[in-house]
């Protein structure tokens, strides 16, 4: 059955209740985020329709299966993931619903796509929403990287249409098949809590209506991360708005319900951290704002399945009247998918949460690949192949890793630090930059190589945002400040320290926050930080909009934007044939 969408007359084209086996009821009177246990067996009623929801989340275009050996393509050691054997997995819990009479319903809780890997992001992640069509995806919230290249590119992302990007000149190619144009998202994108500045248009539809043959119906309202402004580039969500998820949710219940719709799910990209995260199909002494979230949602909407955090659970976290709700997450990178099977009453047409059971099951990769998505693959990586396989340089040691010292300042770091710090892409009016700044969480991955030799592929997987290098002028003081930042305010509870490169200077562990940066120890160029001087520094353009709780950046003068990130990277790989680690001394800790 087709979905119905609400309010897109404007629009122009341009994680549950714990762990629950087959048969497992949920139980009351659980504490909030407690894990849920094995309860009395919960039958079918006939007075219930059952339908089958299957939920995924943070997929970020992982078309292809990660090394088993890394934490990305795993869980608990089971290999998992894949676009193909997804595809498969889905295709067979469908079956296994349909077998039992059940109709079944697929959706997602945010970023799909972004921060992707370049099979997807070459192309501007156009593979992954084929892929996601192909597997018959219903429904999906907006997540924070769903505005990676602007909410522009969103709506394209929905809508369909190529770009007219240089055929690949510039490492991206949108419509590389000239006999194929992209046709965009059969499946509904809903963003509830995002509205263009100052009106009550959102940018897309707010929710979405799914009809059953026997005339119940479930609203699905998308919900993308209230803190988007704050970590994502400030150009990409220019003249949007965001506001608060429990508060928007809310007020579409009454909208919903005049529609004589009771069953309401809500796909929030927003969520939790359980203690134990090998707990995935449960989640004990969950946190995070996901619970305070869950607790003040409106009693009438029945489920949550969330996303954001990465991690896998199972929970069930009481509502405002105290009664126990479905909150769900499925880890990332399609390695889980959770199965929900939702009782509606079939007089009140209400969720009956008594009868309603979820799972997390892990995406293994002993079932069969699915050949559609196996032949999409197939068809981008052939695409693909000349972009990612140019070699850009050499190093000497078989990677240069991410992994930081006591000071959290690593290998990698400097490495990119410096490369930003040489691009003369960033040099205006003579002004050259002295000092670069990296956000460690930009670092995706260590540098890896095929004998030494690194291709645009092993230089993309570390970078993979597209992000623009920014340079500006910056006094001492502020200088100071953006240091301060690292360990303070929004980073207080879990420090970021940036990665640098023309700067040296210690920070004090035991020190209160304000007051870590060891006075004195600042020196630029080898020379002591002068407040009243005015420095010129680079960084990328998430950093300068104030991203990731450094708003110092924000009081920058004579900002330049210069090119990508990437770009600067590759090009001084290439610069630097081969190249060899550089000693992690920039950074120290002193009292």
């Amino acid at each position: 059955m087709a979905f119905t969408g609400r309010d897109r007359k404007w629009l122009r084209r341009p994680r549950a209740i714990g762990l629950l086996a087959a048969g497992a009821a949920v139980a009351l009177g659980l504490a909030t985020g407690g894990t849920v246990t094995q309860a009395a067996t919960a039958k079918p009623k006939p007075t219930h329709t059952q339908i089958q929801l299957l939920a995924l989340n943070d997929f970020h275009g992982n078309l292809a299966p990660n090394p088993a050996t890394s934490s990305s393509g795993n869980v608990n050691g089971t290999p998992a993931g894949g676009a193909e054997y997804l595809a498969t997995h889905l295709r067979q819990l469908r079956a296994g619903a349909e077998a039992q009479g059940q109709e079944s319903v697929t959706v997602a809780a945010g970023d799909l796509i972004g921060a992707s890997p370049l099979l997807s992001a070459a192309f501007h992640d156009e593979p992954t929403i084929e892929a996601m069509n192909a597997m018959g995806l219903d429904a999906a919230s907006v997540g924070n990287h769903e505005f990676d290249e602007g909410w522009h590119e969103l709506l394209r992302m929905q809508t369909g249409g190529c770009l007219n990007d240089g055929d690949g000149q510039n490492n991206q190619n949108s419509c590389p098949d000239p006999k194929a144009k992209f046709k965009g998202a059969k499946f509904d994108y809903l963003s509830a809590n995002v509205f263009f500045e100052n009106t009550q248009r959102t940018l897309l539809d707010p929710y979405t209506v799914k009809k059953f043959k026997n005339g119940q119906k479930i609203a699905f309202i998308g919900m993308t991360l209230e803190d988007t402004p704050n970590i994502v580039t400030k150009a990409g969500v220019e003249g949007l708005s965001f506001t608060d998820e429990v508060a928007t949710a809310n007020a579409l219940v009454p909208k919903l319900r005049k529609q004589g719709i009771e069953s309401i799910v809500v796909l929030l990209h927003e969520g939790g951290l359980p203690s134990d995260p090998r707990a995935f199909n449960s989640c004990p002494g969950i946190s995070g704002p996901i619970t305070e979230i869950a607790k003040n949602l409106d009693p009438a909407i029945d489920a949550i399945v969330s996303g954001h955090t990465h991690q896998a659970y199972n929970c069930s976290i009481n509502d405002p009247a105290g009664k126990p709700r479905l909150v769900t997450s499925a880890s990332s990178f399609g390695k889980v998918v959770t199965e929900v099977r939702l009782s509606i009453d079939n007089k009140t047409k209400d969720v009956d949460r008594l009868n309603t059971l979820a799972n997390n099951r892990i995406v293994t990769q002993d079932v069969p690949k699915d050949p559609a998505i196996s032949k999409l693959i197939t068809k981008y990586q052939t695409f693909v192949a000349p972009i990612q396989n140019k070699v850009i340089g050499h190093i000497t040691t078989p990677s240069v890793v991410r992994t930081p010292d006591d000071s959290q300042e690593s290998p990698l770091g400097n490495l990119i630090a410096d490369a930003q710090l040489a691009d003369p892409s960033t040099v205006t009016d003579g002004k050259t930059p002295v000092v670069a700044f990296m956000n460690p969480g930009g670092i995706r991955a260590d540098l890896a190589s095929d004998s030494g030799a690194v291709t645009f592929g092993h230089a993309f997987t570390v970078q993979p945002f597209n992000n623009y290098l920014v340079s500006m002028d910056m006094t001492g003081t502020q200088l100071k400040a953006l240091l301060e930042q690292q360990f303070s305010g929004p980073n207080q509870a879990a420090n970021k320290v940036l990665q640098v490169a023309g700067i040296t200077y210690t920070w004090n562990p035991a020190a209160a926050p304000g007051s870590k940066v060891v006075a004195g120890s600042i020196k630029i160029a080898g020379q002591p930080l002068v407040d009243g001087t005015t420095y010129r520094i680079v960084t990328n353009n998430f950093l300068s909009d104030g991203g990731d709780g450094f708003p110092a950046f924000t009081t920058a003068t004579n900002k330049f934007f210069g090119g990508l990130d990437i770009d600067a990277f590759s090009s001084y790989l290439t610069a630097h044939d081969p190249y060899t680690p550089v000693a992690t001394d920039r950074i120290s800790i002193g009292s």
